[in-house]
């Protein structure tokens, strides 16, 4: 605290201005000094990496890497694993938050201490958004939904979010990175809404920032996921699994934490990557049948499942979507039956043969069979322990 009020005092003498520069060195202050019309600021996106930051130490947890990174989006299910990355090489991320106080205290626990910076703020609100990009030299955009709420359209938080935030990370001037996180499959001409906001926003990042980085992975799968969870959740519930169409549908399911690697890896490049689309997808290609198999084994339970056209799933969807805004009460969030992902897993959903993949990243993704869909098991109904395992199953023919 003295030495605090020393440097205060000091430059106080010095200047007029002074106060304002050393509340602004200490604190991050939203104001006029923080605009693209400040020399500090004026500059565009650098055009090498980060390779040259100033670092401290042996590249642990409690070194210092030089990065600060704002990562948007980071209190969502790649948000833990990507901040644990980089907290891990001792980066220091501001983390911006709109809901609970609790929904970033996990994060906390995986950097050293004051490297992981909670910071409210509003997504509509453009102030707010250039307070906690501030004191940052990266920015990643991890903002995204697979179902709309009454709030908040697909296009607003795909499409115009994105945009948003490039716009503000362009007249920043300080930012060396920009990472935007998109979607594999993402195309204007998609039949899914989403997957054509994700186009939209790709193609307002690159016109703001031709520099940034697109990273599209494919169905991430992890402990806290969105595809094998629902799955489970509703097997174990109604003894039975829906299958779309006649689950013949092609994926290419991505594990979380290799999603996360990449984003890290290009951020430690020498800049290579700017400007560049990455296609995230997982070294194998399933159909949803076989997913569901996967997923049947673990929790190690007799598969039964019940073919559902596709005309008939989204039936069953659309209620939702028509009362989404006409009814004074939250919907229900859509698990299995979301009628954009219907429309989505209409077609295969794989990677361009000639697209920049995890390799070029010099990355080797993890196949899926083993670690990576572990966390299944919470699912056994006789604990972890439970049943049999593949080489032991006996099939119900063999007991005659």
């Amino acid at each position: 605290m003295q030495a605090v009020c020393r440097r205060l005092g000091n430059q106080y003498t010095k200047q007029s201005t002074a106060p304002i520069s050393c509340f602004k060195s200490i604190y991050l202050l939203p104001d006029q000094y923080y605009g693209a019309e400040n020399p500090r600021f004026a500059s565009s996106l650098a055009t090498k990496g980060v390779g040259h930051l100033v670092r401290k130490g042996t590249g642990g947890r409690s070194s210092v890497s030089g990065i600060v990174a704002t990562v948007f989006g980071a209190t969502g299910f790649l948000g833990r694993y990507l901040v644990q990355q980089l907290a891990k090489m001792g980066s220091q991320v501001l983390v911006p938050f709109r809901g609970s106080e609790d929904s970033h205290r996990h994060l906390k626990l995986m950097g050293d201490l004051g490297q992981i910076v909670p910071m409210k703020y509003n997504p509509r609100d453009e102030s707010s958004i250039k307070a906690v990009m501030a004191k940052a030299n990266v920015v990643i955009n991890l903002i995204g939904r697979e179902y709309e709420t009454r709030n908040f359209s697909f296009e607003e938080v795909n499409h115009h979010m994105a945009e948003q935030l490039a716009l503000i990370a362009k007249e920043h001037g300080g930012i060396m990175r920009y990472i935007q996180v998109s979607c594999l499959g993402a195309s204007p001409s998609s039949r899914s809404r989403m997957l054509r906001a994700k186009a939209a926003g790709e193609e307002a990042v690159l016109r703001e920032l031709p520099e940034a980085t697109i990273m599209r992975p494919a169905a991430m799968i992890g402990t806290e996921d969105r595809v094998l969870n629902p799955w489970a959740h509703f097997a174990k519930k109604y003894s039975f699994l829906p299958l779309l169409g006649d689950g013949s549908t092609k994926i290419q399911p991505v594990y979380v934490v290799d999603v996360a690697s990449a984003i890290v890896a290009a951020l430690k490049d020498d800049g290579s990557s700017m400007g560049k689309v990455y296609e995230l997808g997982g070294p194998e290609i399933y159909t949803l049948h076989q997913l569901a198999e996967l997923m049947y084994d673990m929790i190690r339970e007799w598969p039964h499942y019940v073919k559902i056209p596709f005309p008939i799933a989204k039936a069953i969807a659309t209620p939702r979507e028509v009362l989404l805004k006409k009814v004074p009460f939250p919907m229900p969030t859509p698990t299995i039956f979301n009628l954009d992902q219907i429309e989505a897993l209409s077609t295969d959903t794989l990677v361009s043969e000639n697209a920049l993949k995890f390799e070029d990243l010099g990355i080797v993704p993890c196949k899926l069979k083993g670690y990576p869909v572990e966390f299944l098991i919470q699912y056994r109904k006789g604990g972890p322990q439970y049943g049999s395992t593949v080489s032991e199953k006996v099939t119900p023919q063999s007991w005659s």
